[in-house]
């Protein structure tokens, strides 16, 4: 966590609040309520973490709503019940204690982890090999998005027109680098008019990159949201079936998507809809056990919510 802010809110006999609220007791004369917010850089499975750690606090989380910054800040905001007083000076120093037990990771466990990771990724990389593209022949254009952990650009390879996706420097070695080369095993697995086309990866050191078909609409979310496009009711029948033709193909060959939303949804030429970003999807046969906090907030179903009441907003 980057920030933990809990303050005590009261309320007075004119309903008044008084203060900025991050800790504050409801229904005194029944079962207290209280209310927590934390704030922090938005990071992979931050709710499940923040979840896991209000309940190893023995609180009982009865609501939670999700709120994240377009520039990578997140406010989780958390309605719980279990802590019996409407002091909570003991509370904050309780989830402090047991954020910075959490945060306190022994070194072997990390070093644990480091050698998991290259293991993962050695084993990834050696199923990639034979997708290797020639270095020489692509080049990158202009910048046209950012994600989390690598950028895309628009490029030509061998003389096509090209979108190429490059995992950013400080990205190699971590998790990052094993969901960017899980990406590749799939989106080579796959071919249909209504997902993305996969050319070719490189994996070399510090220059991994996806080298996939150039998607001239850009995304569906900016073409509805950014352009106004007021859409017929033929051609979202269109679009809609598009989708639903290309999750019937993924399922048919066992890949889960695990983050289907319209700004992983390409246009391509006449409205063509392609379905993309496979960077979370998964085998369906694949060993081990998924997690359910994937994808994103605003798009997850209700039944991987935990049961937790959740709302979602951005500013």
């Amino acid at each position: 966590m980057e920030d933990l802010s809990l303050e005590r809110r009261r309320r007075n006999d004119t309903g008044d609040n008084t203060g900025s609220m991050s800790i504050s007791s409801r229904y005194p004369k029944t079962k207290l309520i209280h209310e927590i917010i934390f704030s922090s850089l938005d990071k992979p499975k931050l709710l499940s973490r923040l979840t896991l750690l209000l309940s190893e606090v023995g609180l009982n989380i009865r609501e939670a709503h999700v709120y994240s910054t377009t520039d990578g800040f997140c406010l989780d905001v958390f309605v719980v019940d279990g802590w019996d007083t409407e002091e909570t000076d003991d509370l904050i120093i309780k989830i402090k204690e047991a954020l910075s037990h959490k945060n306190a990771s022994p070194s072997n466990s990390t070093n644990s982890s480091a050698s998991t990771n290259q293991q993962k990724i050695a084993e990834l990389q050696q199923q990639v090999g034979d997708s290797e593209i020639d270095w020489n022949l692509l080049t990158t254009g202009e910048k046209i998005a950012t994600g989390s952990s690598a950028d895309l650009y628009r490029g030509t390879y061998n003389g096509l027109d090209v979108a190429v996706k490059i995992l950013r420097d400080s990205h190699f070695n971590n998790p990052s680098e094993v969901e960017f080369l899980q990406e590749i095993l799939i989106l080579r697995s796959v071919n249909h008019e209504n997902v993305l086309q996969f050319y070719g990866a490189c994996t070399r050191p510090q220059k991994y990159c996806i080298v996939t078909e150039y998607m001239p609409g850009g995304n569906l979310y900016d073409f509805l949201h950014k352009q106004n496009n007021v859409l017929d009711l033929l051609t979202i029948l269109r679009i809609a079936i598009s989708i639903s033709k290309g999750m019937n193909y993924l399922h048919q060959n066992n890949i889960i998507h695990r983050d289907l939303k319209t700004a992983n949804l390409l246009m391509g030429y006449h409205q063509v809809v392609k379905i993309a970003d496979f960077g979370v999807a998964r085998q369906g046969n694949q060993e081990g056990q998924m997690t359910a906090e994937t994808g994103t907030y605003r798009w997850m179903a209700p039944e991987m919510c935990s049961a937790l009441l959740l709302f979602c907003g951005s500013w």
